[in-house]
């Protein structure tokens, strides 16, 4: 739980899973989440179904609604996160995805082509013997090595689950 709030007999969480969540979003956010969405996405992580109510993440987190929404938007929008109706509400859960980081580097992977695309027409912008070209060409190599690489290791990742008896669920 953050400093500012402090804790008190209504918190919905022992102080260990607080400060786990915590602890997560904080090394979220040093990787470059926003600080809200890294926050909640750690929320719905410890969550027993992976999903939870605006009122609930607001509650839990000591944070506004508003708050709240923008930090799903912004987890739906680099696929980390869905909406879903309850049945017979008019109230949205958010709940990760299954498999929520399989699915993220799978996202990520065709950004890497789009990069290298991008990357190789600067190539030929800027002309293939300039500093630029060179550094354009640099990068290009790179994001495909890595989209290489990271085929392989999605492959790798199915194989393991598959054998654990965790088959990887795609989600539509």
């Amino acid at each position: 739980m953050t400093m500012d709030h402090p804790r008190d007999e209504a918190d919905p969480y022992p102080p260990a899973v607080s400060e786990f969540v915590e602890r997560f979003a904080a090394d979220l956010l040093a990787a470059g989440f926003q600080r809200m969405a890294a926050r909640v996405f750690a929320c719905l992580s410890v969550s027993e179904e992976g999903a939870l109510t605006s009122s609930e993440l607001a509650e839990r987190l000591r944070i506004s609604p508003a708050a709240v929404s923008g930090a799903v938007r912004y987890l739906a929008q680099i696929y980390l996160v869905s909406r879903e109706r309850e049945p017979g509400s008019r109230r949205e859960r958010y709940r990760l995805h299954q498999d929520v980081w399989y699915e993220t580097m799978t996202q990520r992977d065709q950004y890497l082509r789009r990069w290298e695309t991008t990357a190789r027409a600067g190539v030929d912008v800027v002309g293939a013997d300039s500093s630029a070209g060179r550094r354009l060409e640099e990068t290009a190599d790179f994001m495909a090595f890595l989209g290489e690489e990271m085929s392989g290791i999605m492959d790798r990742w199915h194989a393991r689950r598959s054998v654990s008896g965790h088959p990887v669920e795609h989600n539509a």
